[in-house]
């Protein structure tokens, strides 16, 4: 009997101090586990309550799609899948520093790409709630220097400018671009009011996604401010959400700390366009992005009416029934056959492709960020299309299969 206990208790004691294999957070449990992992917010907020039959519905199915469709050694990053700051599914896997074997894990800030639009977007409506700018403004009011004098903010926001992208500016100039300049935003601006290059369509007349237009939004937000952009982003967004694992890179100081990206095993290397911000150079995590979706509830952060310009669509004009749109920051679909429509942007820079879908009418926040080259974090919207939007009868669950380990675009 004696034996047979001590080899009881030994067996515990190497069971418990024994290693583990990293796994996803899923709750199943006591409340007192899943309070533990309550994201909350530096001021109060009113969110229902989370029912543990919700939470027994939902994780499975999370779980599956996210093990069948994410989950892979192409995969790098942090997932996430919150209900009122309330979090039903979490997960990190890979390096944010393959040299240094630096794992990713819930603070690790990785490299928004263009998911910074939201951000930036909603800095300049904070902006226009304060009544510091105006939507409809000339964007010559704070950038006199600017050439095109009928472009306003909103169309610099909903990319129906007709602005050339930065990235056209090398065959625009030919032999006169400098490949090996490390361009700021103030040069952007500069090279446009220098060579007063041919918009690509009479302003305000169609939708072209243009890097460009976010660049000098942060020239707004600077003017309009008297703050840089990483100052200005810190007071209008970070610091009142306590988003503390969320900062803009900087190009001088940040470039060995900041999480790298990936294709295969080999790094990106920096270019001449890795100093600009606005458009992207957010880095963030899952969490804070929480955060940030969880705050856009509140009229005590942004003025409700004033954000739903941000989720109307400028760009499907005429179309009866668009499949596709952009608002101030934000993209849209509409599903078929419902014509429900589910907003979300994604991102993609270098290695890291990232995806952002804010389900508003059920407060779900879902976040998938990668740094390793490959299209599976934009599957969330597959996911969010199956779990989280009304289907008809007839209607079978999302069965495309992922193409090869290649981007599809944002």
């Amino acid at each position: 009997m004696k034996v047979a206990l001590v080899t009881f208790f030994l067996s515990l004691f190497l069971y418990i101090s024994g290693p583990r294999e990293k796994r996803p957070t899923t709750f199943f449990g006591t409340s007192e586990n899943r309070d533990s992992t309550f994201i909350t917010l530096p001021f109060p907020i009113k969110m229902g309550n989370v029912s543990d039959s919700y939470i027994r519905e939902k994780t499975p199915k999370i779980d599956s799609f996210y093990n069948k469709w994410i989950k892979s050694p192409y995969y790098s990053g942090g997932f996430i899948v919150a209900k009122n700051g309330r979090i039903l599914y979490e997960d990190y896997q890979g390096y944010a520093d393959s040299r240094t074997k630096t794992p990713i894990d819930s603070l690790t800030g990785i490299h928004l790409a263009s998911v910074s639009k939201v951000l930036t977007a909603t800095a300049v409506l904070k902006l226009v709630q304060n009544d510091n700018i105006m939507l409809d403004q000339k964007v010559t009011d704070w950038l006199p220097k600017f050439p095109y004098k009928d472009i306003t903010i909103r169309m610099l926001l909903n990319h129906r400018s007709g602005i050339q992208p930065y990235s056209n500016f090398s065959a625009l100039m030919k032999k006169n671009w400098n490949s090996r300049k490390v361009l700021s935003n103030q040069d952007i601006l500069d090279l446009l009011a220098q060579h007063k290059f041919q918009l690509l369509f009479p302003s305000n007349t169609h939708f072209d996604y243009c890097n460009t237009n976010y660049v000098l939004l942060a020239l707004i937000i600077e003017r309009a401010t008297g703050m840089n952009y990483r100052q200005a982003m810190q007071k209008l967004i970070f610091k009142p959400l306590g988003m503390k694992s969320t900062y803009v890179f900087n190009y001088n100081t940040d470039r060995e700390t900041a999480s790298k990206s990936y294709k295969g095993n080999n790094q990106f290397p920096w270019d001449q366009f890795d100093a600009l911000y606005g458009d992207k150079n957010i880095y963030s995590t899952p969490r804070d992005l929480v955060k940030f979706d969880m705050a856009t509830y509140s009229p005590d952060f942004i003025d409700q009416n004033l954000l739903q310009q941000a989720y109307c669509g400028y760009s499907s004009g005429k179309v009866a029934k668009p499949i596709k749109d952009y608002g101030l920051g934000m993209r849209m679909r509409f599903l078929q056959p419902t014509g429900e429509k589910m907003i979300y942007h994604n991102g993609w820079w270098h290695g890291n492709n990232t995806s952002f879908v804010p389900v508003r009418k059920d407060t779900i926040t879902v976040v998938c960020l990668g740094n390793k080259f490959s299209n599976r974090p934009y599957t969330t919207l597959n996911m969010v299309s199956d779990l989280f939007y009304k289907k008809p009868k007839e209607h079978t669950a999302t069965t495309t299969e992922i193409p090869g380990e290649f981007v599809l675009g944002e």
